[in-house]
């Protein structure tokens, strides 16, 4: 049986939340640290997010927030295209789309999240977000820069660290136990980084340089409607990953939070947590599943345990030195945790399809899939307005919500 799931704020609390903290750890840096944004940043808005979100469900649900894997895709072509600054007000304005999704839920019920985002929507959206990352996750894998027009390390000793990550994140996710199992991702960098270490391809010089004590660098948001175009609509795919989330914390501790709290106020929290952390230059915001996995694992179930991880995750974040460390791994360690999680992501997609029990070879529904996917992928955009286009997986993400509307679910098919 669960420990407890009523919110009671206990110091001996504080070491489980703690190692709530250390399960998420892995998942919360790679993001920043993928897509050119401040891990100390990071820390501080997903301890800061997840503190917002027990205000607004009232303390009731043990969730932890942190960086989504999402938004990895736009906010990599973000950063290259308009700089940090404009690319966080595209992610502060997809934080209002989960505030929009959370007054439609309100008035209409969670089933308007099955009509207007249903899996043959949904499942190609995520998909073609893990496709589309995929030359850079080989590109890094291979020693060279996203872009691939850079070489960082020689390609010979950047496959042997990568393969190495890459395995060693594989092992523990499949063969771990208890802990281990959680943190595959965290595993898959230490064995990455120590292979670096040894290889003596690991640079200390900007950790020595860099204060104890720090105020993160937070990053305020320009706007700039081409980013917003951009961005918002990726939203979609984490708003209904979201609910499975809900519905994944309830199942651990025996309560109906789609109910109590209420699915309008999770969502709600979870928008404005995005916002939040984008508004400071941090990654969006998501329920993390690994750490519902702790709570499964530990039985530990009383929300003021995420209240101590979000302290925690808060203080790390003036931690100037840590900050600085977390930059010094080499890429080819990233780019092999990326193939399987980039892989994963795609894997994600067509199990939604496959948990709905689509049939593909129907006219609508391959219409949908297809239009999806091949507009992401090949980066269709097109004149919005004038000088603005839209594009990407945003277009994709727009035309899959509006086929599904628009096309008539034929039972003669």
């Amino acid at each position: 049986m669960p420990h407890s799931s009523t919110y009671t704020f206990r110091l001996k609390d504080a070491l489980i939340g703690g190692q709530m903290l250390f399960v998420a750890f892995g998942a919360l840096v790679l993001v920043p640290l993928l897509t050119g944004l401040n891990p100390n940043v990071a820390l501080f808005t997903a301890g800061a997010g997840t503190l917002l979100f027990q205000i607004i469900t009232k303390g009731q649900v043990p969730v932890f927030l942190a960086s989504s894997f999402a938004f990895i895709a736009p906010i990599i072509y973000g950063v290259q295209t308009w700089g940090i600054p404009q690319t966080m007000s595209g992610l502060v304005a997809a934080g209002f789309v989960y505030v929009a999704l959370a007054g439609l839920i309100k008035t209409f019920g969670p089933r308007v999240l099955e009509r207007l985002l249903p899996p043959i929507v949904v499942g190609p959206v995520i998909m073609t977000i893990g496709l589309i990352l995929a030359p850079v996750a080989v590109n890094m894998a291979l020693g060279k820069s996203g872009d691939g027009k850079i070489v960082l390390v020689p390609e010979s000793t950047a496959l042997t660290i990568s393969l190495v990550s890459l395995g060693v994140t594989i092992a523990a996710s499949m063969f771990g136990r208890g802990i281990v199992k959680l943190i595959p991702i965290l595993i898959g960098i230490i064995a990455g980084y120590a292979l670096s270490l040894s290889l003596g391809i690991v640079s200390f010089e900007a950790v020595t340089k860099a204060a104890w004590l720090a105020m993160p660098d937070f990053t305020f948001p320009e706007l700039n409607w081409h980013a917003v175009l951009f961005i918002v609509p990726v939203a979609i795919a984490p708003a209904i990953e979201h609910f499975g989330d809900i519905l994944a914390i309830g199942s651990v501790t025996g309560k109906n939070y789609v109910e109590k709290p209420g699915l309008h106020r999770t969502m709600l929290g979870d928008g404005l947590a995005t916002s939040l952390a984008s508004f400071l230059g941090g990654p969006p915001n998501t329920t993390y599943s690994e750490v519902t996995g702790a709570v499964a694992l530990t039985k530990m179930t009383n929300p003021a345990i995420m209240t101590w991880a979000a302290i925690a995750a808060v203080a790390l974040a003036f931690v100037g030195k840590l900050g600085a460390l977390l930059q010094t791994i080499p890429v080819p360690v990233m780019g092999g945790i990326m193939i399987l999680l980039f892989g994963a992501i795609t894997v994600v997609g067509m199990n939604a399809l496959v948990r709905a029990r689509m049939d593909l070879m129907r006219p609508r529904n391959l219409a949908i899939v297809g239009v999806v996917i091949v507009m992401g992928m090949g980066g269709m955009s097109l004149p919005f307005g004038g000088e603005f286009r839209l594009g990407g997986i945003g277009l994709a993400g727009i035309l899959g919500v509006l086929l599904n509307l628009v096309l008539p679910d034929r039972v003669d098919e």
